[in-house]
């Protein structure tokens, strides 16, 4: 890694098509190397937090060039990557566009040796007035880069931060407002399903997976951050992406069916459905 910046492994491939977008999120870095993989570790949990309309997350050690392709028709463009410039372990550094005019030239760079400056070169030369105006770089000074490594506190921490500073700058006006007017509704069907709306599970559920229990005659469900951590799974049930989730055992085959209403419990993180007549 060169000072102040990190892994943007890019190659070239053809545009397939895509629509302007408003915020195109690209990580970059080698995933097999500790802290250098910090890019594609923070959009892995950016896609398990659910992409919003409107936004595209890429992992740019995986997509190659094909990255400037993605930046095409962008309104905004964020960039994440490792750093080497002898800070401590964990520091961020946000990049506004405005300090990005200068970059290096391409000649001679092999695909595979492309940082996240030379992505960015690429674009720029490769979609010309198509390339996005509006890029923010963060990059992330890296500890360890061993092989096989995962990566190391300081910067798992680090990542979290920028995670949420990515969110609250960038995504948060994509997302739906927080369940839109009136109150969301849910349906507990006879076979012991309970069916969610795409726009409530997106937004609340976005790893499609959750933990569900009954509390003072109500049932609640908690998402979880990603199927791997256990729990119920909700499953898709039309191209829509409306969801179901089998409660029927937490329900103790006592299965209200009908469509119920539901309350999103900010401060205690669940879906709470009061059980009482369907309506």
């Amino acid at each position: 890694m060169t000072a102040l910046a990190g892994a943007a492994a890019v190659s070239a491939g053809p545009d397939s098509g895509r629509p302007p977008c408003d915020v195109v999120v690209v990580g970059c870095g080698n995933l097999l190397r500790g802290d250098d993989g910090v890019g594609p570790v923070l959009v892995r949990h950016l896609w398990e937090r659910g992409v919003p309309e409107g936004a595209r997350i890429v992992d740019g050690g995986t997509a190659g060039m094909d990255v400037a392709f993605q930046m095409r028709g962008a309104a905004q463009v964020v960039l994440i990557d490792a750093a080497a410039t002898g800070a401590a372990p964990g520091t961020v550094y946000r990049v506004p566009g405005s300090e990005l005019g200068e970059l290096p030239p391409l000649q001679g760079l092999h695909s595979h040796l492309f940082r996240w400056d030379h992505a960015l070169s690429f674009a720029r030369w490769v979609l010309g007035d198509e390339c996005p105006d509006d890029v923010t770089v963060f990059l992330v000074e890296a500890g360890s880069v061993e092989l096989g490594g995962e990566l190391s506190e300081p910067v798992r921490a680090a990542m979290e931060d920028v995670i949420a500073i990515v969110e609250r700058d960038f995504l948060a006006r994509l997302r739906p407002a927080d369940d839109g007017p009136g109150v969301p509704s849910v349906e507990f069907t006879d076979d012991g399903y309970l069916r969610l709306g795409a726009r409530l599970a997106a937004h609340r559920f976005p790893a499609d997976a959750a933990v569900a229990a009954l509390r003072d005659g109500e049932l609640w469900l908690v998402p979880l951050s990603r199927p791997q951590s256990g729990g119920l799974l909700l499953k898709q049930r039309n191209l829509a992406g409306d969801r179901a989730v089998l409660v029927r055992e937490t329900l103790e085959d006592r299965v209200p069916v009908g469509v119920h209403e539901a309350i999103w419990d900010a401060e205690q993180g669940a879906l709470r459905i009061p059980l009482g007549t369907a309506r």
